[in-house]
């Protein structure tokens, strides 16, 4: 096989699931927009309640997203190896450790909702709306992270456009049913909450009919194993590490910007939104190497996990050099859409430039995190990140002494994003997490 036709062989994989996972990925952001739209026409107090009750459920389940990656690695060893009943199985044990795990979130969310909303900062006319959205949102919470499981489980028999279809499916209807319960019936917040549960329960059984049909095939156990359920607990110990890692230094450099002034803090969240958006292009492309690389090593082909690890690196350095330049072009279009304010215009315009310059290098992260995740190299990203942590931190924390603003806050945002490189580099370049087998020893 040529270089030539071998790299079209990987760009045929990476396309068919990189593209429909960053549709999935835009989807949830665009119709939470759009809720939000749908409850701001309420009132402010509203809004800000349900902003602050969206924040604490995100950061609740967003620490479970291991079910996802792990899942994804581990079924795609499994279909690499040839045994798609294990495979199967494999996902069925991941579905049943959300179920577990979400359990004790539900309770501990019922029980909290008064103490999060005052946690959070609600005023006292926003938290029984905060308040009333956290316990309805609650009982959606078992759906939400079967949902996560069951994409993993997709994703690691190479299926990214099931996943697609029920993004796009389940976040219409949610809208929908925000409308219809909101002003129809009259229940104003309390129908967005119960609009979001109904979406996410109607998502949660679409994925469950597609794995149950997928076991029934495969004449794989529905039955809870424990041991399976134990060892999807372990691989996603340490990717739950490396997440919670990675929100302390975006909550420490939420609170800098805060410390800074109210110009430099709307500046700054702008900023973020534009470099999240931008990580859900270069997370399509992680989502891909998590599948592709979990299947060649399963297959035990090495030289075939190298060749797509290479192709993936060039795919993620380009996407960053490219998104790099239209964040940069194209800031006359889109920044006066955010805000009219000529000082906050101000600082955000310094803090794009320092964005976009280290777009390559987050094209690099990002490929790189999604290699070593579909390797189940999760111990070293766990150690990685909290590294990258303890050089973040002091960084950022110096910068309102420093005296250089939000320049110096963006430049420790550079940093974070050249000491996490450096460390999946080193890594990669090691050869260590080549580790073949149907399962990771």
């Amino acid at each position: 096989m040529t270089l030539t036709t071998d790299r079209r062989r990987h760009d045929r994989e990476i396309l068919a699931l990189a593209v429909p996972a960053f549709g999935a990925l835009v989807a949830e952001p665009l119709f939470l927009m759009a809720d939000s739209a749908v409850v701001g026409h309420l009132g402010t107090a509203q809004l800000a309640g349900v902003g602050v009750a969206s924040a604490a459920l995100t950061t609740a389940t967003g620490v479970f997203v291991f079910l996802a990656y792990a899942t994804t690695a581990a079924v795609a060893r499994r279909i690499g190896a040839g045994d798609r009943r294990a495979a199967v199985q494999q996902g069925i044990d991941g579905i049943w450790l959300a179920l577990l795990l979400s359990a004790g979130v539900v309770v501990l969310t019922l029980l909290l909702a008064p103490w999060t909303a005052e946690l959070l900062g609600a005023s006292p006319t926003a938290a029984p709306y905060a308040v009333t959205y956290l316990r309805i949102s609650a009982l959606g919470i078992p759906a939400v992270l079967m949902v996560m499981a069951a994409t993993g489980v997709l994703r690691g028999l190479q299926d990214t456009r099931t996943p697609l279809l029920v993004a796009v499916v389940g976040f219409t209807a949610n809208l929908g049913l925000n409308v219809g319960l909101v002003y129809g019936a009259g229940l104003g917040v309390a129908g967005s909450a119960w609009g979001t549960v109904l979406a996410q329960t109607g998502m949660a059984a679409a994925y469950l009919y597609v794995v149950v049909r997928g076991a029934r095939r495969e004449r794989a156990s529905l039955r809870p194993d424990a041991a399976g359920i134990r060892a999807c607990a372990k691989a996603g110990g340490p990717l739950m590490v490396r997440t919670l890692s990675l929100r302390a230094i975006l909550m420490i450099a939420t609170a800098v910007a805060a410390g800074l002034g109210d110009d430099q803090m709307a500046a700054h969240q702008i900023a973020m939104t534009v470099f999240l958006f931008i990580a859900f292009a270069l997370d399509a492309i992680a989502i891909a190497g998590q599948a592709i690389i979990g299947r060649y090593l399963g297959a035990g082909d090495v030289p075939g996990a190298r060749a797509a690890t290479r192709r993936m690196i060039e795919w993620g350095v380009g996407a960053g050099v490219l998104l790099g330049l239209l964040v940069v072009v194209a800031r006359p279009l889109y920044v006066p859409l955010f805000t009219p304010d000529p000082q906050v215009q101000a600082q955000l315009d310094t803090a794009l430039l320092l964005l976009a310059l280290c777009q390559p290098v987050a094209g690099l992260v990002f490929v790189l995190d999604g290699v070593l995740m579909g390797a189940g190299d999760g111990p070293y990203l766990a150690w990685a990140m909290l590294g990258t942590l303890a050089v973040f931190a002091p960084a950022a924390l110096a910068v309102p002494a420093s005296g250089t603003g939000l320049a110096g806050l963006w430049w420790a945002m550079n940093l974070f994003m050249l000491v996490r490189g450096g460390f999946l580099t080193w890594r990669a370049r090691s050869g260590r997490w080549l580790v073949t087998g149907a399962v990771r020893s």
